[in-house]
């Protein structure tokens, strides 16, 4: 199994060295996976905290399509994994609810019939998700256990089918974006900190303070922050 490009790009931009290190390390985890699970066609890892996707794929054209049928259908996307439950969805099931038909009829066209979400504790905490997409409708049958293995998840809190339209492959796409939005943030932290001689936390707090009061995003403000910063720096010297 492979990255999808914005995967590889959101790691470049957490780490740009040890790029390898985190691809070979998620690439061995899918094909671990797909040792289990044959007709295993995608593995989505969602860190809740960190509002990030990363993403693998049997092949990256084989779902081109598939992220486009969440706004046409709707769909029960992956609610349970937010409360700690585990769901599967079968193909013959959820036909039950009317308004999963066209959803589950259209991804189904584009391969995926089955899925399995797995969420991810640490002290009864849910940190993030496992999100794993199947080419045949019982693909995870009696596999909850093994793959939770091999994710650290958690097998009890499995969901099943409820991400037929693949949506974290989208959560992927944003993840480089929101990487640098995170760095603009923590270097606009680190120069209010040093200008105003506050603790990181109170600069961050000052930081998200200001830009709820001025009507802005945290982002804009940040970006704002870090231009007046770099403006500045050559007269400085």
């Amino acid at each position: 199994m492979e990255p999808i490009p914005e995967t590889l790009a959101a790691i470049r931009e957490l780490d740009p060295q040890p790029t390898g290190n985190l691809v070979a390390h998620l690439t061995r985890l899918a094909n671990r996976a797909k040792a289990v699970v044959p007709d295993l066609v995608g593995v989505s890892l969602a860190r809740l905290d960190e509002g990030l996707t990363f993403t693998m794929v049997a092949t990256a054209s084989e779902f081109a399509v598939l992220d486009a049928i969440q706004y046409v259908a709707g769909g029960p996307c992956v609610e349970g994994a937010m409360v700690g439950e585990t769901r599967e969805f079968v193909g013959d099931d959820p036909l039950d609810e009317s308004r999963w038909q066209l959803f589950a009829q259209a991804t189904a066209a584009q391969a995926v019939q089955s899925t399995l979400t797995l969420p991810i504790l640490e002290e009864e905490q849910v940190l993030g998700t496992v999100n794993l997409y199947g080419a045949s409708r019982q693909a995870f049958g009696g596999h909850h256990e093994q793959l939770a293995e091999i994710f650290g998840a958690w097998a009890a809190g499995a969901v099943t089918n409820a991400d037929l339209s693949f949506t974290t492959r989208s959560e992927a796409q944003a993840a480089p974006r929101r990487v640098r939005e995170r760095v603009v943030v923590e270097m606009a932290i680190g120069i209010l900190a040093a200008q105003l001689r506050l603790d990181v936390d109170t600069a961050e707090d000052r930081l998200r303070d200001a830009a709820r009061r001025g009507g802005v995003s945290t982002v804009e403000l940040a970006e704002e922050v870090v231009r007046l910063h770099e403006r500045r720096q050559p007269g400085d010297g």
